[in-house]
């Protein structure tokens, strides 16, 4: 289970519920409520070091005028479910799955797609049984997954 994020003030152990970012540009720092993932250049506060931080002299300071509040608990349900999900899809079930496949890898599917080759695959161009591959796929590296839960917007 992928717990909540922590704070990133060193030595602090509480749940992050702010997201602070910077904007060089124009000199500003903002704080706004917990990104929905970590980003780079950006730091996950608690309520205490979030309503605390300052800026350096001549810097403006933008905070959210919605209170800071903890993720719920059904959030890290819902996360928790979304993990697994994962971790099903890149273990053993992965194989199982792809087996049952006219193509063992969808990305691949696309190669048939080319100008020239509209046309439906036969079940003769693409053996059910994927031979050499043993029927289990391998995730590519440097690919991600590419589904997120959000929450739902606050009016």
């Amino acid at each position: 289970m992928k717990l909540p994020r922590q704070c990133c003030r060193p030595g602090c152990t509480r749940s992050a519920v702010a997201t602070l970012t910077f904007v060089y540009a124009e000199s500003t720092a903002v704080i706004g409520p917990l990104a929905s993932s970590a980003e780079p250049h950006s730091w996950d506060l608690c309520d205490e070091h979030a309503r605390r931080i300052t800026v350096p002299r001549g810097w403006e300071m933008l905070r959210s005028e919605r209170g800071f509040s903890a993720p719920l608990a059904e959030d890290y349900e819902l996360t928790a479910l979304a993990e697994a999900v994962r971790e099903a899809s890149s273990g053993g079930r992965a194989g199982r799955v792809a087996a049952d496949m006219s193509h063992p890898d969808p990305i691949e599917a696309f190669d048939d797609m080319r100008p020239g080759r509209h046309r439906a695959p036969t079940r003769d161009a693409h053996p059910a049984d994927p031979g050499p591959r043993g029927g289990a796929t391998k995730p590519r590296p440097g690919r991600r997954g590419h589904l997120r839960v959000l929450p739902d917007p606050v009016d």
